[in-house]
């Protein structure tokens, strides 16, 4: 697993750091500089979002919620969601099942 536990690009102005995974759940930090973004995208997990420091933007199957530090939010299985930081922001994300296409063996 040779990108748990190191800081790599995702999205310009994003970073994220893939935590040690579980069997079946697993948690990545994920940093944004002001006004970044986390392109729409869906996926078969179900994800968990927590804001560690900030503020964001989630776009959630077309519905906007605004997420602050201390706040989470739930991301379906199969749901399109994006993400834009409106400040120097970080999330704690949590997936279940494990997201094989983020771990790198």
């Amino acid at each position: 697993m040779g990108n748990i536990g190191k800081w790599e690009p995702a999205e310009p102005g994003v970073t994220r750091k893939i935590l040690q995974p579980g069997t079946s759940l697993m948690m990545m930090e994920v940093h944004f500089e002001p006004g970044a973004e986390g392109y729409e995208h869906s996926h078969p997990h179900e994800q968990l979002s927590y804001c560690l420091k900030g503020s964001f933007e989630f776009r959630i199957d077309g519905e906007v919620t605004l997420l602050k530090a201390g706040e989470s939010i739930v991301i379906p299985s199969g749901a399109r969601h994006g993400v834009k930081a409106l400040e120097a922001s970080a999330l704690l994300d949590a997936f279940t099942p494990l997201r094989e296409d983020l771990i790198k063996r």
